[in-house]
Formats: structure tokens, sequence, C-alpha cells
């Protein structure tokens, strides 16, 4: 295990920024862990990093101990006729879990296939997509407070998910690594085709009654289609969260805008697609200097080869003015800005 000082994370963030930690250690266990933390000894603030999916970095050199969470492995440790309870290292890329889970035939995580990170950051952020959240299949975890080394599980309940959110992005935010993560999977699958676009491209593969597979396939077809690559592209995925606004307030922007688009969340509320209001102020494929906000998905800010991280947060701040004045919704950013 080596610490390094200056290092690069230009390839360990998915926009691709040329930032430096100024200091970085991998850890591969809990025992890696505390012996880091022990070796920092409170020296400088730990900031933990997972798969780089989800950060924006807007500083040139991040002052921190930056600590890559590389914990791995994939155990059924639970199995009935019905159920599987897997745990998995919080290291494990997402969706190579995601895949071996259908591999295996368990069911439960196929609609969040493709979506970038690891596992250990995935209830940071309640991850979701096309009709699940994590929440729906999560069972427990383990996390190593960064104070003490000491592990802690969370069940369900501790984790306080809501849309896009957890603890570990409010009361807790910085203050543990998530080392494992339970998950209870089903045999029996209910298979969930609930949103549009997966129902329309499982049609046109003539599929009727679609496997876990068929869905995952439909899922990361329906992904590649609509999210550039970082590899070829610098991006974070969605990076505003969809705003949650009140029934009344969307009846008087449909009268100005009838084509609105909503999701009913409550009796009370309803969900709009940020990437529809981004789209509607006029931003969708448009360029500014180094960013710009992606051809194909307005909701995709990315980095055309050599933004820098302020300038992609000067963007997204200029992006939500503008859906403010347009719509009088405030859109917030899903992505975590260091």
């Amino acid at each position: 295990m080596d610490f390094l000082q200056q290092h690069s994370l230009k390839k360990l963030n998915t926009f691709g920024l040329d930032c430096k930690a100024a200091y970085f250690v991998c850890v591969k266990s809990v025992a890696d862990l505390r012996y880091a933390i022990n070796k920092n000894n409170k020296q400088h603030p730990i900031f933990i990093l997972g798969g780089g999916s989800n950060i924006l970095l807007t500083q040139q050199i991040i002052p921190n101990l930056v600590i890559q969470n590389g914990i791995k492995g994939i155990e059924i440790v639970e199995e009935t006729s019905d159920y599987a309870v897997v745990a998995v290292g919080g290291g494990e890329n997402w969706h190579q879990f995601v895949l071996w889970c259908v591999r295996k035939g368990l069911g439960g995580v196929e609609n969040l296939s493709l979506i970038p990170g690891t596992v250990g950051a995935s209830p940071i952020q309640n991850i979701g997509a096309y009709g699940v959240e994590l929440k729906d299949v999560f069972l427990k975890l383990h996390a190593v407070e960064l104070s003490s080394g000491n592990v802690e599980e969370f069940l369900l309940a501790d984790c306080q998910f809501g849309y896009r959110d957890s603890i570990f992005k409010q009361a807790l935010k910085g203050k543990f690594l998530i080392s494992k993560v339970f998950f209870q999977l089903s045999k029996q699958h209910n298979i969930n085709i609930s949103y549009g676009a997966i129902s329309d491209e499982l049609a046109k593969k003539n599929i009727i009654k679609p496997s876990i597979k068929a869905v995952s396939d439909a899922v990361i077809a329906i992904r590649q289609s609509k999210l550039p690559d970082p590899a070829q592209l610098g991006n974070a995925g969605s990076f505003f969260k969809n705003p949650e606004i009140s029934i009344a307030h969307f009846d008087q922007l449909k009268l100005q805008f009838p084509n609105i688009i909503s999701f009913p969340i409550s009796e009370e509320k309803v969900k709009v697609p940020a990437g529809w209001l981004i789209e509607q102020c006029g931003w969708k494929g448009k360029r500014i200097g180094n960013t710009g906000a992606y051809e194909k998905q307005a909701l995709v800010l990315v980095n055309y080869g050599n933004a820098t991280g302020q300038e992609i947060w000067a963007l997204a701040i200029q992006i939500a003015e503008s859906v403010k004045e347009k719509f009088d919704i405030i859109i917030t950013p899903e992505v975590n800005v260091l």
C-alpha cells in the first residue's frame, strides 16, 4: 500500500479533470484503511473516492488525504428458494456487480445496469433508474468511521434514504467509508418495465416476456444511446436531480407550457425531468468554451477535453439560474462538488 503525494486524479474521475491529490492512497481492506487512518493521525482531512463518477473537482490540488476505496469481493451469504443475500465489497464496480447478478439469475438490480461508480458509493446516492432505487434491494451495510476506524452496521432505516439522498450525504457526510453492502435479491423475478423506454426497447426486439437479462440489455442500450462514454467524452452522467414541485405550481406552469412533463410522487407533489427543463432553456447541445450540455441529453454536462472543474461549475450555475428564471424551479446538483 503506497502513500503518494501530488497524485494525479485525471484517470480517477469521469469528467477527466486534471486535478491532483496532495496525498493519496488506495485501500484494499478494512485493515488497510485503519492503517491509513492511523498514519494520517488527523493531519489532513480525508476524502473518500470511489469510481470518481459522481464528483466535480473544482480545485487544481485537493488538499486532503484522498483514500480510494479498493475493497473487493462478491459473496452469497444467505440463500433460500426465493432469494439470495449477497455481500459486496465497496470497491467493486457497480455495473460489473449487476452483470454478475444477471448471470446468477438474481433479480432486482437489472434496471440499474450501466450506472457508473462503485458499490460503496451506491447507498450514498441511493442510485436509481427506470423505476428502481437501490433502497428497493438494500438490506444493510458495513461502514468504517474515519475518525476511529471502528466498523458500524447500518440497516435500511438507519440510512434515511431519499431521492438521490441518504444520511451519508447529510449528517454523516464525509465521516465513513462504506466497506461492504448487503443486497437481498430475488430468484422469483418481479420484472419492472413500467418506464416506457424499456417497453419500447423490448418491443423493438419482439420480446413479450422479458428475462432479467433482456431488461438489463434494454437498459444498457437505452443508456448508451443517450449518454456519452466517459472514456470518449468526460462527464458524470446526470448532473442535476429531477426537481419535485407542488401540483399547484405544476398546474400554473402547464397553462404557460402545455407540453411540460411530470411524474406523480404523491397527492401533493410531482417530479419534473430536469433534462426537459434545461432543454427548454436552450442549453441542449450548447457549448461554452471547453464545456457544454450534451447534444443528446441536456442533463449531462461534458468536458470537451480541456475544461476545468470551475468552468463546468460556472456552466452549471448558469443553467440553474436560467431554469429558475423561466420556470421558477430550483434544480440542484446530483453530483458532489469538491
